[in-house]
């Protein structure tokens, strides 16, 4: 068995717990994925399958698209709802052109320091884990780029901002968060996220877990599967028009 399953991670899963369950279910050795999502994030998660896995470094370099929520007042030192919460403060005197400011900042090229909670290595070790023995390292910032960062709806009463982001890999919304967070002078950090667009999948395509399990049992899973090379092929085509 071969090909992609786009898998709408659910929440509090790992990239790998989906990944070792698909590999339970198939009895495939060889699974993997492209683009890792945090346990608190749902949506888009490509599973290559058996020697689908050759292709996956054909699609981890997309772009990605999400929808999230931000908390105000608030920092956390994962800078989401998972963290410990390491300070408070009343966001009352934030407004809606204030918040729409911030926005526009982060549209374009920007540079941005990966959280100290990130799989990045530094000096040979991953910054997570340094994190969660309280050690904090310096972490050069990185150029992404924001194609798109738009307010869907802001909350003042609730402290909540709802947005949508399209960007480049690599870029790091809870950092997005804190970072506008900090501009409005109250803190904030990443209480939802859900992967909407992972190139060239979106979310429309991705399947529940408990809708996987049942294609397994049923023996219909080779339905659904994607094949790497038709897609290849057809964004080859494409690039020709």
């Amino acid at each position: 068995m071969q090909g992609i399953i786009i898998v709408d991670k659910p929440s509090g899963w790992t990239s790998f717990d989906v990944v070792a369950k698909i590999r339970g279910l198939t009895k495939v050795k060889r699974v993997g994925h492209s683009g890792t999502l945090d346990p608190m994030a749902t949506g888009v998660l490509p599973v290559f399958l058996g020697k689908a896995t050759k292709a996956i470094r054909f699609f981890i370099d997309g772009d990605k698209g999400y929808a999230g929520e931000m908390t105000l007042g608030a920092r956390t030192d994962t800078g989401d709802a998972e963290g410990k919460v390491l300070m408070t403060n009343d966001p009352c005197q934030i407004t809606n052109e204030g918040i729409i400011e911030a926005f526009n900042k982060y549209t374009g090229k920007i540079m941005q320091t990966p959280p100290m909670y990130s799989a990045i290595k530094v000096g040979g070790q991953r910054l997570y884990k340094l994190a969660r023995q309280g050690i904090e390292v310096k972490r050069e910032p990185r150029k992404v780029t924001i194609y798109a960062l738009q307010l869907a709806h802001n909350d003042l009463i609730d402290k909540r901002i709802t947005f949508s982001v399209f960007c480049s890999k690599g870029t790091y919304v809870r950092q997005l968060a804190m970072d506008i967070g900090d501009d409005l002078g109250c803190g904030a950090y990443l209480s939802k996220l859900t992967r909407v667009y992972a190139h060239p999948f979106h979310i429309s395509q991705a399947l529940s877990m408990e809708t996987i399990i049942t294609l397994v049992k049923t023996g219909n899973l080779s339905t659904i599967l994607i094949s790497p090379e038709e897609l290849l092929t057809q964004s080859v085509n494409d690039g020709k028009g």
